[in-house]
């Protein structure tokens, strides 16, 4: 099995949240369940605002931290799910599912090193 990397591609704004966000989360809830039931569920997360990101470089041997994200963006990296599935297809099908639920898209990339 091949594991992949469902990420949540979120609009980056005011920190406005969604009005309907109970139900998201709701909805996001129950494809985690069905991720577990069918077993290929293996880690998910959300993440803070960008604003909360610490950037750290080595530049000749001295470490270097920048506060905010590495990257300025119109959208960000919200949360991500880790599944581990077959194929593509079925990474696609859950990506899909995760997309219905957040009503964000999600970027489907499996990891190097997978069957």
């Amino acid at each position: 099995m091949t594991q992949y990397l469902l990420s949540v591609v979120e609009p980056t704004g005011d920190g406005t949240l969604p009005p309907d966000l109970d139900r998201i989360m709701a909805d996001v809830g129950e494809v985690d369940r069905q991720m577990r039931e069918a077993g290929v569920w293996v880690f998910a997360g959300g993440l803070h605002a960008p604003k909360t990101a610490t950037v750290v470089r080595v530049a000749d041997g001295e470490v270097l931290t920048t506060d905010g994200p590495y990257a300025e963006g119109k959208e960000h990296l919200g949360g991500f799910t880790i599944i581990e599935a077959p194929d593509l297809d079925v990474a696609l099908r859950w990506g899909t599912e995760l997309a219905r639920a957040t009503r964000l898209p999600i970027e489907v990339r499996p990891f190097q090193g997978g069957e």
